[in-house]
């Protein structure tokens, strides 16, 4: 979606985990006042520096604890590898797992009013569900104030495509509420409803396309094989709705696993050489994958193919992010004027 400029901002935002910043630009355009953030990795920094805002710190947050500033409302897509289902799914059991405790200290420390938190769709059943249960008890019976209240918690799986973006993409997101702040009325929060999908992955190709995006002649097979040995997957290419973008779309995943569409025209511009024939199938550019995360169309990718990927398959769609935002918004009914 495209940025949307606000006359006055409002609750400071820290961002952590923000990557190349799916999540950030969500609340921004839901006029939320981001003053810190913070990534590791040093290209996501790079990009979010380039595009949104220099307020990005790089580094891992737990060396930088003592530098977060005092804030109203704490968001992050966590690192999800530890309960995805690509991943071992070690849980709290993978370093990365324990980067929630790190949430949990910065709660205690600043007792924001909101936490919104990200992750994939199986943190809900990772381990039987006692992981997200005890997330769960943490938030609402252990982060408790001076008077002795926790926070309110509201969860649920969105799909990017229930929100404007042609791509299945299932995340939970977990918003809580500080009781002590909003006392003991009944904190009505309600997440989005879904809205009717307007595009699909044809409508948002390039109209130019590199050579480099085409798949050989050779490696066509293989790309879409139904899978080998006793493992089956059904390959499909020009999905109307893209299959979950991910952070390894830089290597050739098979058909069943990855978006791939047939370009005819953009094909038909380049010669085959002795060494290699392409085929009329290529993969996502990096900017289109930027389009099925709904970054905005002024976004540049100032980074490898590779690092571009990786951020775009990382990233929360903003989208998304956007109207979770607008119900936290309702939620407390502020008041928002847009510039011009």
């Amino acid at each position: 979606m495209e940025r949307v400029a606000y006359r006055q901002r409002h609750l400071r935002t820290v961002s952590l985990f923000s990557g190349a910043g799916g999540l950030d630009l969500g609340f921004l355009n839901a006029g939320f006042d981001i003053i810190w953030a913070n990534d590791i990795d040093k290209y996501a920094v790079e990009s979010y520096k380039h595009n949104i805002s220099e307020h990005i710190v790089g580094g891992d947050v737990n060396q930088l604890l003592d530098d977060i500033p005092p804030h109203d409302v704490l968001i992050g897509g966590f690192p999800c590898q530890p309960f995805s289902l690509m991943g071992q799914q070690l849980g709290f059991d993978d370093e990365r797992g324990t980067l929630f405790f790190t949430i949990e200290q910065i709660v205690r420390r600043h007792r924001p009013r909101v936490i919104v938190l990200e992750n994939v769709k199986n943190l809900e059943t990772h381990n039987g569900g006692e992981t997200f249960d005890r997330m769960q008890r943490i938030l609402r019976e252990q982060l408790l104030d001076e008077n002795g209240f926790g926070y309110e918690v509201f969860y649920k799986v969105l799909n990017s495509s229930d929100y404007g973006v042609p791509q299945t993409r299932r995340r939970v997101f977990v918003i809580a509420f500080d009781r002590g702040y909003f006392g003991e009325n009944n904190i009505n929060f309600q997440f989005p409803e879904p809205i009717q999908l307007q595009s699909n992955l044809r409508s948002i190709l390039d109209e130019n396309v590199d050579k480099k995006y085409f798949l050989s002649e050779k490696i066509l097979p293989t790309i879409l094989s139904h899978g080998t040995g006793n493992y089956y997957s059904k390959s499909e290419i020009d999905l109307q709705i893209a299959r979950p973008l991910c952070a390894t779309m830089h290597k050739m995943h098979r058909a069943s696993q990855d978006n791939y569409v047939t370009d005819i025209e953009n094909r038909s511009k380049f010669e085959d050489t002795d060494e290699k024939r392409i085929s009329n199938v290529r993969r996502l550019t990096p900017n289109e994958c930027r389009k099925l995360q709904g970054f905005p169309s002024d976004w540049e990718i100032n980074v490898s193919d590779t690092q571009a990927y990786r951020q775009f398959g990382n990233a929360v769609t903003v989208d998304v992010a956007y109207n979770v935002a607008m119900q936290i918004v309702r939620t407390l009914n502020i008041e928002l004027e847009i510039e011009g």
